[in-house]
């Protein structure tokens, strides 16, 4: 059998966290499931009509998809969550998300692909996107009075974690995004990328050394009656194995894809493996939602409609309540879990109105 690459860097501490599950891990009371669209237009250079077919998909098609998905426990459709990446801003394709997000169904949080342009130049990328989101699209929220946002690294590159430096540069982004106001990054797990840390299905602060690369790799984990104790909050999907649906083990990772649909098998998956924090477990999903070969299986053939009524039955099942949640709810979630209390928040949706 052949072992996916860079194992080596997170199976120690999956080996160690599965065995320890073993005696203590119990049924969740609250199911929080949340996807992360890695939302890229522009994916494969395409000509400009491609990249407009892409988002208008996802308009037209999301409402009815979330209404056919069916509700949570609290009675709330599915809101799915687009990270869109700063370096392929256009308004045009901003502003069919702003209409999603104004329905209730949708949030937009922030991805971006750099590369060594130093830490002056990317602090004012962020900055300058982070206005225009708020300003001309009404997007984003103010957390205590200041811009806050959601966040995946391109290219899974977080904290210049690339042995070549290669796709960030920034020995620093961990301190850099919580000045900016970065609430929690979403960019993990990566395997079998070489960016992937070490630690695995778990919630954690990450503390960081503006000296040194991957101050992610480990952190402290967010457990019931703790306090925020670190620089960057960093919410992971699950990471391990499928044994049941061949006789050769497949790597989970999260992701929902065209060659990867999510299955009753993968749901059953994530519940062993997302990690939880007292009585919630908290699966965060990801995609690459306007690539063709994954927006016909998750929209046109609706896998993601069938993929939120097997974790809502599973939950049932288990006797949970299941919670449809955008990235920032989960955030929410996870801090309410342990016991930090939630954040005051003023939509800039409800600003603009």
């Amino acid at each position: 059998m052949k072992l996916p690459r860079h194992m080596e860097m997170w199976l120690p501490w999956y080996v160690q966290s599965r065995a320890a599950g073993w005696f203590t891990r119990r049924e969740p009371k609250r199911v929080w499931l949340t996807i992360c669209d890695h939302y890229e237009p522009m994916w494969g250079r395409p000509a400009g009509e491609v990249a407009d077919g892409r988002v208008a998909l996802w308009r037209e098609r999301w409402p009815e998809l979330a209404d056919e998905a069916g509700p949570d426990s609290r009675g709330a459709k599915a809101k799915y969550s687009f990270f869109y990446p700063q370096d392929e801003y256009d308004a045009r394709f901003l502003d069919p998300l702003s209409e999603l997000v104004g329905m209730g169904l949708a949030d937009v949080e922030i991805h971006i692909h750099h590369d060594g342009e130093g830490r002056t130049a990317f602090i004012e990328k962020m900055a300058q996107f982070m206005e225009v989101l708020h300003e001309r699209h009404g997007l984003l929220r103010r957390v205590d009075g200041r811009l806050a946002f959601g966040f995946i690294h391109g290219n899974w590159a977080l904290d210049n974690s690339r042995p070549d430096g290669r796709w960030c540069g920034l020995n620093d982004e961990i301190t850099i995004l919580k000045e900016l106001g970065c609430y929690a990054d979403f960019t993990m797990p990566s395997a079998p990328d070489v960016t992937q840390v070490a630690m695995v299905n778990e919630i954690y602060w990450a503390t960081d050394d503006p000296a040194r690369p991957k101050s992610h790799d480990r952190g402290e984990v967010v457990r019931p009656g703790g306090s925020a104790s670190g620089d960057l909050l960093m919410i992971t999907g699950p990471l391990g194995f499928r044994w049941r649906e061949r006789l050769v083990p497949r790597m989970e990772t999260g992701e929902v894809a065209g060659n990867d649909p999510a299955t009753e098998g993968r749901v059953q998956a994530w519940f062993r493996l997302a990690p939880m924090i007292g009585d919630d477990l908290f699966i965060k999903l990801h995609t690459h939602g306007t690539q063709e070969r994954n927006s016909r299986v998750l929209i046109e053939e609706k896998n993601l409609v069938r993929m939120y009524q097997w974790v809502r039955a599973e939950a049932e099942r288990r006797g949970a309540e299941v919670v449809f949640a955008s990235a920032f709810e989960m955030y929410q979630g996870v801090r309410k879990a342990a016991g930090m209390g939630e954040v005051g928040v003023e939509s800039a949706v409800e600003v603009r109105q």
